[in-house]
């Protein structure tokens, strides 16, 4: 079950990998996607009998979590999230509540269901504040540059006339270094290796510009589990993921500096594009994997050494989702410059794509923007940018743009600064 896209993707890895698979979308701007790709559904429940007590029920995005206790609680196998996890990533200022009740230092962070409500807190309260949503878009996202609020007082009164706006949440802004941490939890106890995550929301290059769901990721894995940024805080929500059944993959992310690590943000289901990345970074075979979470059970998961680096290739009208936006570049085709290698195709991960038969051709589905990730993996972050994008270099899309700079700043900096503070 995909809500928004997020690892639709994965369905196509697991038909690949031999499953028999069909793929439920629920956002209308991209029932159209994965065409001649993957066998789809218009109504995942009517297919509980197909998948059976002994199949697999993945679902990609939060706001299922009821969905899924109730399923478990029927017997059926589910991998995803649960009903607390859900409202945990939802609601912001939730989350970071039981963020610290696991004994972790979380900023300031206060929900506004009035924009005027939101204002006036900031023309009181003059310091940099950072905008979110109560969800996982980020269209209305913007950090505060300064020191006295009036950006931020200024875009919220902007923000008046949009009619679906619910909240508002702010949360208090901190300099540093952005990282996260993230591993699958199985119910029981934690499956697989830590991820280790740094992402780049910016829309262009040196992160200039709005903010985005994300624009590329670096990624790698640690095997062993014994570091400071994890220790001290992914690794305290075990109690917590027990005891409300948590089955899937759970990411905090920090803004991180010589004193503290600062949770500014929790995700309670699969990361988007931290799933393609973790395509290319792991050997073992999903459907194992994830049956395995599913079941509550042991796993051995075998993955690469190295740095993985995944870069997202977009078309207007991304990073903004817009209703009824008349999506002239559907149906552009997908070209490539070189008939590319098996290893080449595998590092091609599918978002509002779909297949033509008859020209053999993919070509663009969906209304949203978000088309392919590329990802590679290096012995270090230099060599996983050439892989992208040399990759990169041989695909052609009408208009795409993508930025060209994910990993640099991890490469010139950020990594020596984490060593140095003692982070990783």
């Amino acid at each position: 079950m995909s809500g928004e896209m997020i690892a639709g993707d994965l369905a196509y890895r697991l038909k690949l990998e031999g499953c028999e698979v069909k793929l439920f979308i629920g956002d209308p701007t991209r029932k159209d996607c994965f065409e001649n790709m993957v066998e789809k559904t218009d109504d995942w429940r009517k297919e509980l009998d197909w998948v059976g007590k002994d199949g697999l029920i993945v679902f990609d995005d939060v706001g299922y979590g009821k969905e899924q206790d109730d399923l478990r609680q029927d017997g059926y196998l589910v991998v995803g999230g649960c009903e607390t996890g859900d409202r945990m990533e939802r609601d912001r200022e939730f989350g970071e509540k039981m963020l610290v009740e696991c004994g972790l230092k979380a900023l300031f962070s206060k929900n506004f269901e009035s924009l005027n409500e939101a204002i006036n807190f900031v023309k009181v309260n003059k310091k940099k504040w950072v905008v979110k949503q109560n969800n996982h878009t980020s269209i209305l996202n913007y950090v505060g540059r300064l020191d006295n609020g009036d950006d931020v007082a200024s875009l919220l009164l902007s923000y008046k006339n949009i009619k679906e706006l619910k909240s508002i949440n702010l949360q208090e802004e901190v300099d540093g270094i952005e990282i996260g941490t993230a591993r699958y939890f199985n119910g029981n106890d934690w499956v697989g290796p830590v991820e280790i995550n740094i992402e780049h929301k910016g829309l262009h290059n040196d992160d200039i510009g709005p903010k985005t769901a994300e624009m590329g990721t670096v990624i790698w894995y640690e095997k062993n589990d014994d570091f400071r940024l994890y220790k001290e805080n992914l690794a305290k929500l075990k109690p917590l993921l027990k005891k409300i059944g948590f089955k899937g993959d759970v990411d905090i992310d920090f803004i991180v500096n010589e004193k503290r690590a600062n949770p500014i943000e929790l995700t309670t289901r699969f990361g988007s594009p931290a799933i393609h990345l973790q395509d290319e970074l792991h050997i073992s075979k999903w459907k194992d994997f994830l049956l395995s979470i599913a079941k509550g059970e042991k796993f051995e998961l075998q993955y690469k050494q190295g740095i993985g680096i995944v870069v997202c290739l977009c078309l207007s009208p991304f990073p903004y989702k817009i209703d009824n936006y008349d999506c002239y570049s559907s149906g552009v085709e997908i070209f490539f410059k070189d008939n590319l290698t098996p290893n080449e195709l595998k590092r091609i991960h599918f978002e509002e794509v779909s297949f033509n038969k008859e020209s053999k051709r993919y070509y663009v589905s969906g209304s949203n923007g978000f088309i392919l990730y590329i990802t590679g993996v290096g012995k270090n972050a230099e060599e996983a940018r050439k892989s992208v994008y040399d990759l990169i270099d041989k695909i052609v899309i009408p208009k795409m743009f993508y930025r060209t700079d994910i990993g640099v700043k991890f490469m010139n900096s950020d990594f020596k600064l984490l060593k140095k503070w003692g982070w990783i």
